[in-house]
């Protein structure tokens, strides 16, 4: 089976910094054939010379950005590709290190499963699991953002001799958590493995006898294929617009929602400009329609280029686009110097839109663990606080409910270079009409 009859799932790996999940995946892709020896090699001759001995040469693999090597840390989100017997994978590698965690964010929005990488260490498993541990905070997020299928993986150990007791220990703590968030803990698989020596990554470990369980590999196939929402109605968030000469204008985007086909009648939101698809492309390919997933560019008859621009939805006159004056949203503070009072301000991603919003009141903090409502209008927010907030963008701003549309449903708050908060939106209690 080639890789595009496959079907194919986003996958994100997280963990906190130097729990090993850099080291995870570059060793299993090496295992996997994917990356040769030499290449390997070269890393570890490369990070000896850096001063890092020959620890960060599979780490390597993922960090393949200069800067990152002299940091030895992840910045960027890594896309590798790799198969199962069933599924063709995209591996996006998340950032554990807090100054990147809006790609966590923009990841985990893409993400249809997650690894969370998670040390037997004692000490390291304890650090990232504690209120403010990365660990708690990306499953928190993972969560919050609607990435229902997890698996961890108990990394480190060799460093335990292979010990089943330290890999129970870690266990107990990693349903604890997970269950804390939200997961339910028998439909989450926990394997242990060793990134760094490469036990139970692809091949079974002879090191751990006590393990009957299957290969971190083997568990990948494990996921199920999310349905497509193309029964949904028509949803497209514009990326881009070209203006065409002799062919006019063309936006692009990706059909979230639905389907399209030449000759559909669509209204953009919030311009409210009514007109026609003419013709559908992807990649240069004539297409007689397109479903949810497609990226596409399309040219459209009846809509001036001043109605529609980045960040606007499409969608059929039937069921349009909404658009918001105001919301009702959950959010999870994640990082923020001192403390968040309502009337602030930041600026808004969701979607492919960014707007300046102001969070108007906070309604209630919530208990992360349970979601029932512990505290009635806080005074203020700050960092792992999670809350019911409103919402209003300076300008209205086309988003949906993330019960109905979860793909426009979620955003994260930005300020200052950082993600302050990311969030997901409960109900539109103020709409805009075009």
């Amino acid at each position: 089976m080639s890789a595009s009859k496959k079907p194919h799932l986003n996958m994100i790996v997280t963990g906190h910094i130097d729990n090993g999940k850099s080291t995870t995946m570059g060793h299993m892709l090496l295992d996997l054939g994917l990356i040769d020896d030499r290449t390997i090699a070269q890393h570890a001759e490369e990070s000896e010379k850096h001063g890092k001995g020959d620890t960060f040469k599979y780490a390597w693999v993922m960090d393949n950005i200069k800067d990152e090597r002299e940091r030895g840390i992840t910045i960027d989100l890594a896309f590798q590709k790799f198969e199962t017997p069933k599924y063709f994978f995209t591996l996006i590698d998340a950032p554990g290190h807090r100054d990147f965690i809006k790609n966590m964010i923009t990841g985990a929005s893409e993400a249809d499963c997650a690894i969370l990488v998670l040390s037997a260490k004692e000490g390291e498993c304890d650090t990232a699991i504690a209120p403010g541990g990365q660990a708690r905070e990306h499953a928190f997020l993972l969560r919050t953002l609607g990435v229902n299928q997890l698996i961890v993986a108990i990394n480190k150990l060799d460093d335990s001799n292979y010990s089943e007791q330290a890999f129970k220990a870690a266990k107990d703590k990693a349903e604890k958590l997970i269950k804390s968030v939200g997961y339910k803990v028998e439909s989450v698989p926990i394997i242990p493995i060793s990134g760094w020596k490469g036990d139970n990554l692809v091949k079974k470990s002879t090191n751990m006898p006590w393990w009957t369980g299957k290969t971190l590999y083997e568990t990948f196939d494990e996921f199920k294929l999310p349905e497509k929402p193309v029964g949904k109605p028509l949803r497209i968030p514009i990326q881009d617009v070209y203006t065409i000469t002799g062919v006019g204008t063309v936006p692009v985007g990706r059909v979230e929602t639905g389907t399209v086909k030449p000759g559909q009648k669509i209204v953009v939101m919030p311009s409210g400009a009514a007109g026609e698809i003419k013709t559908i492309e992807t990649h240069h390919t004539q297409m007689e329609s397109a479903e949810a997933g497609d990226n596409i560019g399309f040219n459209l008859r009846g809509v001036d280029k001043k109605d529609i621009k980045r960040g606007d939805v499409i969608g059929t006159p039937d069921k349009p686009p909404n658009v918001a004056k105001e919301f009702r949203a959950q959010i999870i503070v994640i990082h923020h110097p001192t403390a968040i009072a309502p009337g602030y301000t930041p600026v808004m991603h969701a979607h492919t839109a960014q707007v300046a919003a102001t969070i108007v009141a906070f309604e209630a903090k919530i208990n992360p663990q349970t979601g029932a409502a512990e505290e009635k209008d806080p005074k203020f927010l700050k960092a792992g606080d999670s809350a019911i907030v409103r919402i209003r963008p300076v300008r209205p701003l086309p988003i949906e409910t993330f019960q109905e549309f979860p793909e426009l449903g979620r955003f994260a708050l930005r300020d200052m270079g950082a993600t302050i908060a990311a969030g997901v939106v409960k109900e539109i209690t103020e709409k805009y009409t075009a």
